[in-house]
């Protein structure tokens, strides 16, 4: 099948525990030592972990008490996104001297599609390896990076040999290599997803690939289309040039409809989580919290409520519980729930996130 489709050549680039790994290099002190990027208060939220610290099982979007509590000698460093955002943007130029085929997907990992390139370099893993070395060199910071014939297999590949790793997915080695892959290592497939195709048998990517379209559209809705390509190893989206986001979110379907309060704030709470990480990710504020709820009869309805400074992740739990309660159910169960930040001081193009990253 993958014969009949066109070969590209796409190289997925993350940097590896990038908040933290620019502390470390700018403190010396610092290196070596579990570094956490956040507030270390009561109510503080970890935004990234070094290597060191991961292995106490330190993580983005955890409470700062829990790390603590996780990794005593954990130190805490306020984050600084001036600093960021200016070290990808050096990491960026390194990029477009390749391609102009250039797709962040955060401040610390983008696609590029090298498959014609400025430098008229046939191998996409040299290109990759290039790459690496020139990011190291300028910025003293390492990065993983995927090869392979499109993104989903370009970004499994990079999460492949980490920290600053490179591994290469040949075109005839991918449809071998996604039959053996866990679901939860699929493009889009979370904790919540991964449990129902569990339940399903579905394993593997070999185990995926015995069911036809229509039966994962009809278990898992239109995404079951995309993840009947993906277990042929199939991912025809192209690598997009810079889109920038005007809100991040996350939701929600509900096998079962919530009929109880208490029902609703524990299921707000996990999207809660899953909307912490993402902003922590892309490294997106915004001023406007925006819950949507849809009802057993199909009927949605949102509430929002707005601030003159953007939102802490701090503050989204009580807001977001306020924004509930006012609600009205009128005895309909809800089958979905959804949270989103949006109102970037900066009004630009709108790229939501939807598939579930659980």
């Amino acid at each position: 099948m993958m014969t009949d489709l066109p070969v590209r050549k796409i190289i997925h680039i993350d940097m590896d525990a990038f908040y933290a790994s620019v502390e470390q290099r700018d403190n010396p002190d610092l290196k070596g030592k579990p570094v956490a990027v956040g507030s270390d208060h009561s109510r503080g939220v970890v935004a990234a972990a070094s290597y060191e610290a991961r292995k106490f099982g330190v993580h983005s979007a955890m409470s700062s008490a829990m790390a603590k509590i996780k990794c005593p000698e954990l130190r805490f460093v306020y984050p600084r996104f001036d600093v960021y955002r200016s070290v990808s943007y050096q990491i960026r130029k390194i990029f477009f001297e390749y391609t102009d085929l250039v797709e962040p997907l955060s401040l610390d990992e983008a696609f590029l599609d090298v498959t014609v390139n400025k430098k008229n370099i046939q191998s996409a893993t040299m290109v990759a390896r290039e790459i690496k070395q020139k990011i190291f060199e300028k910025t003293g910071l390492k990065a993983s990076a995927g090869i392979s014939i499109n993104k989903f297999l370009a970004k499994v590949a990079s999460d492949y040999q980490k920290p600053d790793g490179l591994f290469v997915i040949n075109p005839e080695n991918a449809e071998k290599f996604v039959e053996g892959l866990p679901v939860e290592k699929f493009y889009g497939v979370g904790k919540v997803t991964s449990r129902k195709m569990h339940q399903m048998g579905i394993i593997k990517g070999i185990d995926l690939k015995r069911f036809d379209v229509q039966e994962l559209i009809r278990k898992f809705g239109k995404v079951g289309a995309f993840y009947y390509d993906m277990a042929r190893s199939i991912d025809t989206r192209p690598v997009e040039p810079e889109r920038i986001r005007k809100s991040v979110g996350a939701e929600r379907t509900f096998d079962t409809d919530l009929v109880k309060m208490y029902e609703i704030q524990k299921e707000l709470l996990e999207i809660e989580k899953i909307l912490i990480e993402r902003l922590i990710k892309t490294g997106f504020t915004g001023r406007t919290l925006t819950l949507k709820v849809k009802f057993d009869n199909f009927q949605q309805i949102t509430r929002s409520k707005s601030f003159h400074t953007p939102v802490r992740h701090s503050m989204i739990h009580q807001i977001s519980v306020e924004l509930a309660s006012g609600v009205n159910y009128a005895n309909h169960g809800v089958r979905l729930l959804g949270l989103t930040i949006s109102n970037h001081p900066e009004k630009k193009q709108s790229e939501q996130l939807s598939l579930d990253f659980r």
